[in-house]
């Protein structure tokens, strides 16, 4: 008897339980059940739904970045003479390594680079302040080219 007792004590606990989950007014224990199935068919049912909105945003996502890669940046390279400081801004397509190849050229025309700001999240982009460690008269023209060509060599790699 006691035994029977507590598993109805136990099934009206679980009965209130899925009530209170489910917002159910309802007083027989039918209505109540049907009430929870229904509140789990609208999860699912929305569950299913924020997926289906989940995998089109992937795919829109997916289609912005392969434009984005398909999309041809023109290179880009701007000179000026700012005292004894030249500043340097490049523009041009992400790929390989792109900054070392120009710092190298830098290097090669005896330039110290005092400041640089790069950002190549989806093309690649760079403002530099260098400076004649040598004290020569550098060219304008002799370091856009040597941008250019480290440029080049990198031009083959996209990312």
């Amino acid at each position: 008897m006691a035994n029977k007792l507590q598993r109805r004590a136990a099934f009206h606990r679980k009965l209130q339980l899925m009530r209170t989950l489910t917002n159910s007014k309802s007083v027989k224990g039918n209505s109540s059940i049907l009430n929870v199935l229904l509140h789990f068919h609208k999860v699912r049912v929305k569950l299913e739904e924020i997926q289906r909105d989940y995998r089109n945003l992937i795919a829109i996502r997916n289609e912005y970045f392969t434009l984005l890669n398909q999309l041809q940046i023109p290179k880009e390279v701007k000179v000026e003479k700012n005292g004894k400081e030249f500043v340097v801004k490049v523009g041009c397509n992400k790929g390989g390594d792109t900054l070392v190849s120009i710092v190298e050229a830098f290097e090669e025309l005896g330039l110290n680079v005092v400041q640089a700001r790069v950002c190549c999240n989806h093309f690649f982009s760079m403002e530099a302040i260098v400076v004649d460690q040598h004290q020569e008269t550098t060219e304008i023209k002799d370091i856009t080219q040597a941008v250019l060509k480290a440029i080049e060599k990198q031009g083959n790699v996209i990312v």
